[in-house]
């Protein structure tokens, strides 16, 4: 099994796939203009259950420094562009990602 995420900003959208085959599609919040979600390839390089503050119940780090994919303490952001350029997910969404990727998932941004 080599399962990676795909998230698409403008379509805010994150997908989770087993190679080729789509597991799961999940809505999303991305970051506002002036500090847009950067797009490229990153990894997954920690998970933190119960950060604390607006992250929600659970924040997974990317290898690009201080960006993560991360739950919400505002359900109503989701499907905006608000952040401060990291991936919001409903609390619920983002423990289900979590326990079906591990340390090192791929995860590709693009627009």
């Amino acid at each position: 099994m080599v399962k990676w995420i795909d998230i698409s900003v403008d379509n805010r959208q994150l997908k989770l796939y087993d190679a080729s085959m789509l597991l799961k599609t999940y809505p999303i919040a991305v970051g506002k203009i002036l500090t847009p979600t950067p797009t490229g390839n990153y990894i997954i390089v920690n998970k933190e259950v119960n950060p604390g503050g607006p992250f929600g119940v659970l924040w997974m780090g990317l290898s690009k420094p201080h960006y993560g994919i991360h739950g919400t303490n505002d359900p109503s952001s989701i499907g905006k562009a608000v952040s401060h350029g990291c991936v919001r997910m409903y609390n619920e969404d983002v423990t289900e990602l979590s326990s079906m990727v591990s340390i090192g998932t791929n995860v590709y941004i693009h627009p």
